[in-house]
């Protein structure tokens, strides 16, 4: 169970993501964007060790309002091989300092989020600690994802980011691979047809709750 502290962070997460953001290929905004937290939910690292946050924040500019999927984990410690996805670093009120990841590139959040399509775990409420987030729907048509992380390797495109997963120990008629593709940039509705998805909501800036979805995912093969 991830335990939520009520404390400050110094830089806060907006903060480090309003650094970060501009450097993205499917970032459209300004250089100097003003960032607001708008929705997001959180995922258990059953270790305890690595926090795990699907934030949603939303900038506007020029009248025009682009809301953005930013997942993030938190480590107490650096994570090796992993400085392409390191956001930054903030001090932590409680845990001192904290090493900030795009969590599209974090191991740990790449078996959470599978483990999340196959049904064995649950989203998280972003801001409570033990608490189930309902309002997340998760569904999952294809066979079965029996099989454990082994591998992954993640790229980002003017329309997302993809994470190719590779599984260990799967039955023959398992997927031995998957495709997870963050829906970035994002938009009202259901996406586009996949065997996975991953829907939930975000707040926009009038204070109406808007919902679309976060990532879609479907079975691969080691040719594709």
């Amino acid at each position: 169970m991830a335990v939520i502290y009520h404390t400050t962070i110094t830089p806060t997460k907006v903060e480090l993501l309003a650094g970060w953001l501009p450097g993205r290929p499917w970032y459209d905004g300004p250089a100097e964007p003003e960032l607001a937290e708008t929705g997001g939910f959180r995922l258990d690292d059953p270790q305890g060790e690595v926090g795990i946050e699907f934030m949603v924040v939303t900038e506007i500019s020029e009248g025009r309002e682009r809301t953005y999927l930013t997942p993030m984990t938190y480590r107490g410690d650096r994570l090796e091989g992993a400085d392409h996805a390191l956001i930054g670093t903030t001090e932590h009120g409680v845990l001192g300092k904290r090493w900030v990841y795009d969590a599209a590139g974090d191991p740990v959040a790449v078996a959470e989020l599978v483990a999340l399509l196959a049904g064995r775990t649950e989203a998280q409420m972003q801001s409570d600690s033990d608490r189930v987030d309902s309002d997340v729907r998760v569904s999952w048509d294809g066979p079965g994802l029996s099989g454990a992380v082994d591998s992954f390797s993640t790229s980002d495109d003017p329309d997302g980011t993809q994470v190719s997963v590779r599984f260990v120990g799967a039955p023959a008629d398992a997927p031995q691979h998957a495709v997870i593709r963050l829906a970035r940039a994002l938009e009202v509705g259901e996406g586009p047809a996949a065997d996975g998805r991953v829907v939930a909501h975000w707040l926009s800036q009038d204070g109406a709750t808007a919902r679309g979805c976060f990532l879609w995912a479907r079975p691969d093969s080691p040719a594709s």
